[in-house]
């Protein structure tokens, strides 16, 4: 792309909301550097800067390191055109997650002044909420995996109704499990068993398949990961660990 306008550091700052400091310190790192500098030595920007500053801002938001960053926009495949029409492709999708998150967060508020609430669909206090929210984690930890390969490519084509038949299916399990526990059974009971394998079962029909042993896998990184005990145990208290050593003992039988 041919620069038609030139900038000066200060109007790249006003323009792009960063400061002078930033702007230094990516051309120090070879991250932006200005395509040329004047006589006096001051930093001279072009069009074709600012958009690779777009670039690098798109990657901060994205959580992606400095030199992660300069690596992607160096490499000679980089497709600049395809590269937004991507980030263009997620906006949207983020827009309409928020857009279905306000609609849930108004359904509540109609609940609580004293709306019609027995009229109200409840689930619609849950449209919105993204069971993927952690995707970039899960690629950071699995990504190389051929199970998160698979996950990938499956829950790409799902759309609402697919990720409220999952949230029903795994409320019905945990609801389930948690009926188990409060009746007294241990986590090797044959009920306790079944449920865990309708969960493993659940785990290879949407996301990938998943081996008894994969599956008790899982079941430690719900104990080790508060976050993840936490959204089990939203169910019922200790559902977490009695889901666990039900895995295990699940996995256990399997291997016998």
């Amino acid at each position: 792309m041919e620069t038609r306008r030139t900038y000066h550091v200060s109007d790249v700052a006003r323009i792009a909301g960063v400061s002078v400091r930033t702007l230094h310190h990516y051309d120090e790192i070879g991250l932006l550097v200005p395509h040329a500098r004047t006589e006096a030595g001051y930093r001279v920007y072009g069009d074709h800067d600012l958009l690779r500053l777009q670039q690098i801002l798109i990657g901060r938001e994205r959580g992606l390191s400095l030199e992660g960053i300069r690596r992607s926009l160096d490499d000679p495949g980089f497709d600049h055109r395809q590269a937004l029409l991507a980030h263009r492709r997620q906006l949207q999708v983020n827009a309409r997650r928020t857009h279905a998150m306000i609609r849930a967060v108004d359904t509540a508020l109609a609940i609580l002044d004293g709306g019609e609430g027995d009229t109200m669909d409840m689930q619609e206090l849950f449209d919105g909420f993204d069971p993927t929210q952690h995707e970039a984690e899960a690629q950071e930890r699995w990504g190389d995996t051929d199970a998160y390969r698979e996950s990938a490519k499956r829950t790409k084509r799902y759309g609402q109704a697919e990720w409220s038949q999952i949230r029903d299916e795994h409320a019905a399990i945990y609801a389930d499990a948690v009926a188990v526990l409060q009746a007294g059974s241990a986590p090797d009971a044959d009920e306790a068993m079944a449920i865990a394998e309708r969960h493993r079962q659940s785990i290879g029909r949407w996301f990938y398949p998943c081996s008894p042993t994969m599956h008790a896998g899982l079941a430690d990184m719900w104990e080790a990961d508060q976050r993840f005990a936490d959204n089990l145990d939203r169910f019922g208290a200790g559902l977490t660990a009695f889901l666990a050593a039900a895995v295990r003992a699940n996995a256990r039988r399997s291997a016998a």
